[in-house]
């Protein structure tokens, strides 16, 4: 299994992005629909902690992962 790391920036403006969004987003899954059944599911973490909340504010600085990849979420410029 291979593993990948990359980052998304939100949007000026904007303070935080839904848990199941990243993952929608970037493809992680096929939409988002899977995305929130995978995070239900307890498959993605969110610093390192297992989060089963689909719709958890995700901010600056944190970093979710899923399936050996992850995601470090970054303030927008």
């Amino acid at each position: 299994m291979t593993t990948s790391s990359q980052t998304l920036a939100l949007l000026p403006g904007e303070e935080f992005i839904e848990l199941y969004k990243v993952l929608k987003v970037l493809s992680m899954t096929a939409g988002g629909g899977e995305a929130k059944f995978v995070i239900s599911e307890g498959l993605v973490t969110v610093d390192g902690e297992v989060e089963t909340r689909k719709r958890k504010k995700i901010t600056a600085g944190q970093v979710v992962s899923f399936n050996g990849d992850s995601v470090t979420i970054v303030a927008a410029e």
